[in-house]
């Protein structure tokens, strides 16, 4: 039985995970999801250390969209930690940001979905959330997600990361084909960058509601490649 922590991305909470830990539940795991305060990535961090304690032996650690960013950092000098599964997410070494990232890959139709308030506050515009992160996703959940959608400051994705636990951990990467907001080309160099095992689905940004029974597989998959599962 392995311990399994799974940590959001921006815009999100826990629930985007439901179908992936009760995937692997059936699969004798314990999962914990980390609910995000998503004020900045140190407060991201330090919640996810907070998890990662609470469990009894070697852990997975599991990061969607910006929750990569934090999965990289929460790791990082964190000895329970035994692998690292990224799932359309942000890999960044030392110095990078997720704004810095974003910039980097080709421009996603998804992007200019984003809300900057005057407070420091982002948000997805709801009617562009399915598009931007959701396509494959049914219209009822998307409307749920977009509605339930929890703010997320510009201290998350602006912040500087520190040196990537991906270079020290075994890894894993799975990729969105279609996502319309994370550049599938940027996710590959990311994956590539930190030699890690990549699954690639077609899916959307937001393949843990859309596809969680694969997610879960290389989830299992890792755990089994780092001695774990």
């Amino acid at each position: 039985m392995t311990d399994i922590v799974l940590v959001h991305g921006a815009w999100s909470d826990s629930s985007v995970w439901e179908g992936v830990g009760e995937a692997l539940k059936r699969e004798g795991h314990r999962v914990l999801a980390v609910s995000l305060p998503l004020t900045s990535l140190a407060d991201d961090v330090v919640a996810t250390r907070r998890s990662v304690e609470a469990c009894d032996g070697g852990v997975v650690l599991v990061g969607h969209s910006y929750g990569g960013a934090v999965i990289s950092e929460a790791a990082r000098g964190e000895g329970r930690v035994r692998a690292l599964v990224f799932v359309a997410a942000y890999a960044p070494d030392e110095g990078e940001s997720i704004a810095e990232l974003s910039g980097r890959g080709a421009t996603t139709p998804g992007r200019d979905a984003i809300r900057f308030g005057s407070d420091g506050w982002t948000s997805l515009d709801p009617a562009r959330f399915r598009d931007a992160l959701a396509a494959d996703v049914p219209p009822e959940r998307v409307r749920e997600l977009a509605r339930t959608q929890k703010a997320t400051h510009s201290a998350c994705l602006g912040a500087p990361a520190g040196r990537g636990a991906w270079h020290d951990l075994p890894s894993s990467y799975v990729l969105s084909a279609e996502d319309r907001i994370l550049d599938p080309g940027l996710q590959r160099w990311f994956a590539q960058r930190a030699g890690a095992t990549v699954v690639e689905l077609a899916a959307s940004h937001l393949s843990p509601v859309s596809r969680p029974e694969p997610v879960a597989a290389a989830i299992s998959a890792a755990a089994r490649g780092s001695g774990l599962g």
